[in-house]
């Protein structure tokens, strides 16, 4: 067989890391290297691509370390019995492509992940590897997110929070049944066990950073994982509760919903085929909900056990609860404002911050808004005040998207 080209590695390595959705590098620590001690940055704008939570783009080299694997996962398309083309890095060809090509200005960081060969704890440590070469011998300062490996040691899981800005683990299913049945190598115990030492060590770390600048850091970013919705039949309520339990427990910064994608060869367990890409559309929508918004997770899905496909869920849970509105934009509080279709959080300070000085026409929220033509319905203003013959169905059959119109943050 002939040997391949770090090309062909390239090729075959970033192809197969295109499942993983949890590659966002926001809130990472500030560095750069303007004092010429280093290379690279995490600021400024930029072969995958993330964004900030102020919008900024962020391009990540997102590859595989190998696409070779011990474990038989039923839904990955590297699993061990998966006919698929291999391929594997050595530790020096993924730091000298990360150098090239960031001094290409192709990249601004590394999202590396691996199949798991030889061992659990061989493998993250090939990963921690690349992680402390880029850092240490080469004054990296780029963004680095190192995926961890399902029972590789804790020491090992602690010593790559020192290079990474961001460690993950996935969990993959929202219940622990699914994981055994679909991923059986793969123990729900190892997976907490490890997410929870992190969060003891991320929390230490700022605590010693708030004490001391000097002190180092650890995955400043913090951790994040990815669930894969449409594989298992879990009800959108599973996923919500179990990202719920996810983000009280061990701190996450993010929980990332991917589609499940049919793969060749796939077993008979699994569904033929993939759940409606709106789906998971729907998941992010509401997570935002719940993280910044004030909502719970029952409010988000009524009695139901699926979010509405065909609107968002604050409108869906908006016409649901029609008798609480409509909402005075000159009196109401922020929480109250924040549940209005339409109002994002930097429309609602923009409200906040005018009303301060004058009462506020329709004209004025439009002009401090990007969706006036849904607020309209659902708020009181200076000199307006909304139809009353538009019943909840009637509103929502009117408010209700064009296809392939797409709204990310509600």
């Amino acid at each position: 067989m002939a040997q391949l080209t770090v090309l062909e590695k390239l090729e075959i390595l970033s192809d197969a890391a295109k499942y993983d959705a949890s590659c966002a590098s926001s809130s990472t620590t500030k560095r750069d290297s303007r004092d010429g001690k280093g290379l690279g940055s995490t600021t400024g704008s930029g072969i995958c691509h993330s964004y900030a939570p102020d919008g900024r783009c962020i391009s990540l080299l997102k590859i595989l370390l190998t696409n070779f694997c011990s474990f038989d996962c039923v839904f990955c398309i590297n699993r061990s019995s998966s006919n698929v083309r291999r391929a594997r890095f050595s530790v020096e060809e993924v730091v000298a492509l990360t150098l090239n090509f960031y001094r290409r200005n192709y990249i601004e960081g590394l999202f590396l992940s691996s199949g798991i060969i030889r061992s659990a704890d061989y493998t993250m440590a090939e990963l921690i590897r690349v992680a402390e070469t880029l850092r240490r011998q080469h004054r990296f300062r780029g963004y680095i997110h190192l995926k961890l490996i399902p029972g590789a040691s804790r020491d090992l899981i602690e010593r790559a929070g020192l290079f990474a800005d961001r460690v993950s683990i996935n969990v993959e299913l929202p219940s622990e049944a699914a994981l055994a049945r679909f991923a059986p190598e793969k123990q729900a115990g190892e997976i907490k066990s490890a997410m929870g030492g992190l969060k003891l060590k991320i929390d230490a770390a700022r605590e010693e950073r708030d004490k001391s600048a000097k002190a180092p850091a650890f995955s400043p970013a913090g951790q994040s994982t990815q669930m894969i919705v449409g594989a298992d039949g879990a009800s959108d309520s599973a996923i919500l509760k179990r990202s719920a339990w996810l983000y009280g427990s061990f701190g996450l910064k993010r929980v990332y919903y991917s589609a499940f994608s049919p793969i060749p060869d796939a077993s008979s367990q699994l569904p033929l085929q993939p759940p409606p890409l709106m789906r998971e559309h729907r998941l992010y929508q509401a997570d935002w909900l719940t993280r910044f918004y004030g909502f719970e997770t029952e409010e988000i899905l009524g009695h139901g056990e699926m979010l509405d496909l065909d609107i968002d869920p604050k409108l869906a849970w908006a016409l649901r609860e029609r008798g609480r509105f409509p909402v005075d934009v000159n009196r109401a509080d922020r929480e109250t404002l924040l549940r209005v279709p339409g109002l994002g959080t930097r429309s609602v300070d923009r409200i906040l911050a005018s009303r301060r000085f004058r009462r506020l026409r329709l004209e004025d929220v439009g002009r401090l808004t990007r969706s006036l033509a849904t607020i309209r319905h659902f708020i009181l203003a200076e000199g307006w005040r909304p139809g009353s013959g538009l019943d909840a169905q009637n509103l929502r059959t009117r408010l209700m998207p064009r296809p392939r119109q797409l709204t990310l943050f509600p």
